[in-house]
């Protein structure tokens, strides 16, 4: 592993810090059920700072004249290893992830009540588990108990996650490849769901075949649960069951990625069941991909969050509006926001460690500038339910197309590009 960015992001944080203490814990262990956790998945701040993927490690950072990097993580221990798998040891962990110092976890409530004495603000992110807070409120309260021996507990706490959702806006080069085999190994899967699709098999039958994609390549996880909607159930747009069967003349909407060291890809594709678009589901499918196409075209720097999706709104207004679903001019539509009832979600969202990823959307009010680094998702749908005022030929059309974009000096590049998207190819790669 190249620890250099996680060194580098450590010192951008203290940097921006300037004076004071940073206290950043990674994601606690959560029980499933008896004696059973579920599988582990780190915090992703305290990862984007660390590296490091054990559960029970804090990362603390003091800014200043002397600025220092501490990492507290679990002991060795040879008998535990046994049961529960390798485990760096501080010393080791201070080498591997260059920190400046590293202490056992048993030693952090100490070792903070000392860190933090003398030190004007503490920054910890406020809110994100109740445990902690109460804990930090403790150890600050044993500082200040100090006060008469000239020790003083920072006056002022804030909110870390205001820098570092601020830092994770912009994807370093280490990012970005992670991202790209990401969507790699993703894209694989999506087109192995398209092979495999018949009529009457179930939902979770094609589930299987993308998780089996996902770990035969490598990545830990979904980045998200799967998505596979066949039929009226691709209308709810969380639809997570997976348990219905697939049936001859249905889409099939699969929302569906993994995760791989830390970072998501996110994928949606519709496509036939039995391989051929029908007349009106190819009509509302090339009106979705040629919103997509819009919002693409929008994502560029210099452009703000906001322009691709009113890039894709407009394609799809009209859409709805030459498939008489929607009544009216272009521009009264979209006053009257009608065509919720077909388009109720917005076209994208930031994408990276967190599926829905952290970082402003506005800055000042105003939709925020893209900008060479920034990573998203460009998704526009269309979902029309079985009713008296819609032609029976258009029930039950759940249709979304989602790509994972990276903003480039010039453009954007789209990460997940490799699974086919026009009604030619999926047809193609459907009769291979």
């Amino acid at each position: 592993m190249n620890t250099t960015p996680f060194s580098a992001r450590r010192k951008s944080l203290i940097k921006q810090i300037q004076r004071g203490i940073a206290v950043i814990p990674t994601a606690p262990e959560i029980v499933r059920n008896g004696d059973a956790h579920y599988p582990y998945r780190f915090g992703s701040h305290f990862h984007y700072l660390s590296g490091l993927t054990e559960p029970e490690a804090v990362v603390v950072l003091i800014a200043g004249e002397q600025p220092q990097s501490i990492l507290f993580c679990r002991d060795k221990n040879p008998e535990r290893e046994i049961w529960d798998g390798f485990r760096y040891g501080p010393e080791a962990a201070r080498e591997k992830f260059g920190f400046d110092a590293a202490f056992s976890i048993d030693q952090l409530d100490d070792q903070l009540v000392e860190l933090m004495g003398n030190q004007p603000m503490l920054f910890y992110p406020l809110g994100a588990d109740s445990v902690w807070d109460e804990r930090i409120v403790r150890l600050r309260s044993r500082v200040q108990e100090k006060v008469r021996s000239g020790v003083s507990a920072p006056n002022e706490i804030a909110d870390v996650r205001a820098l570092l959702d601020e830092m994770r806006v912009i994807k370093d080069e280490h990012e970005l490849a992670t991202m790209r085999r990401a969507a790699e190994i993703s894209a694989a899967a999506q087109v192995r769901a398209m092979r495999t699709t018949r009529p009457g098999m179930m939902e979770y039958q094609v589930e299987a075949e993308l998780l089996h994609e996902f770990r035969h390549h490598g990545a830990q996880a979904p980045a998200y649960t799967p998505i596979v909607a066949g039929g009226a159930n691709a209308c709810v747009l969380h639809y997570i069951d997976n348990n219905a069967q697939l049936n001859d003349g249905e889409l099939l909407l699969i929302d569906a990625a993994c995760e791989l060291d830390g970072y998501a890809a996110d994928i949606t594709r519709t496509f036939p069941v039995n391989g051929r678009f029908s007349p009106a589901q190819k009509d509302v499918y090339e009106m979705v991909l040629a919103a997509q196409a819009a919002a693409i075209s929008a994502a560029r720097p210099g452009n703000h969050w906001n322009d691709p999706h009113d890039a894709a709104l407009r394609v799809i207004v009209q859409g709805l509006i030459d498939l008489k679903l929607c009544n009216g001019s272009l521009d009264s539509v979209l006053e009257s926001e009608d065509y919720k009832r077909f388009y109720m979600h917005r076209t994208g969202h930031w994408l990276g460690m967190d599926v829905h990823d952290v970082g402003s959307y506005k800055v000042d009010n105003q939709w925020r500038t893209l900008q060479p680094g920034m990573t998203l998702t460009v998704e526009p749908g269309c979902y029309i339910r079985a009713a008296d005022d819609v032609p029976r030929e258009l029930w039950n059309i759940g249709i979304r197309i989602e790509d994972d974009i990276a903003i480039t000096a010039n453009g954007c590049e789209v990460l997940t590009a490799a699974v086919p998207k026009s009604v030619d190819e999926i047809e193609e790669v459907m009769r291979s």
